[in-house]
């Protein structure tokens, strides 16, 4: 049977699988630091930009405003972060870490190894599927 319409063949279904499978591992790695999924891709961007407005880092993260604040809340709840209007613009508020914020870095240094060596890819393996997914993406953005 070379039926189109078996779960097996759909490529939304292996990015869907392959996505719970990767979260799954990072659980008890953020459990360690006290963070959620959601968190930590908020940290990663702040951690690579401090002081982002709430809106570039929405688009970022690809994340609406309704989903963006009560995230930003429940990390400001944990001392990471800080929410200021901006000094320029009072429109703008932008995202600072605190210091907490910023040695959570540290401590979250493993993690990407961890998630690379768990996957079980090489480095060749993980920048090819890195270069795929973003392809992907790009395309069904797009599309």
């Amino acid at each position: 049977m070379n039926d189109a319409l078996t779960l097996d063949k759909q490529v939304c279904f292996a990015l869907y699988s392959a996505s719970r499978a990767t979260t799954a591992v990072y659980r008890p790695l953020l459990d360690d630091l006290g963070i959620t999924y959601p968190q930590y891709l908020v940290m990663l961007a702040l951690w690579e930009r401090d002081g982002l407005g709430v809106s570039e880092l929405g688009d970022r993260l690809d994340l609406d405003s309704g989903t963006l604040s009560p995230l930003l809340k429940r990390i400001e709840a944990l001392s990471l972060v800080t929410r200021d209007r901006s000094p320029e613009d009072e429109r703008r508020v932008e995202i600072r870490l605190t210091e907490a914020g910023r040695a959570l870095r540290s401590a979250a240094a493993h993690i990407p190894e961890c998630i690379v060596t768990a996957a079980g890819l090489t480095e060749d393996e993980t920048t090819a599927l890195l270069a795929l997914v973003r392809k992907t993406t790009a395309s069904l953005r797009s599309a």
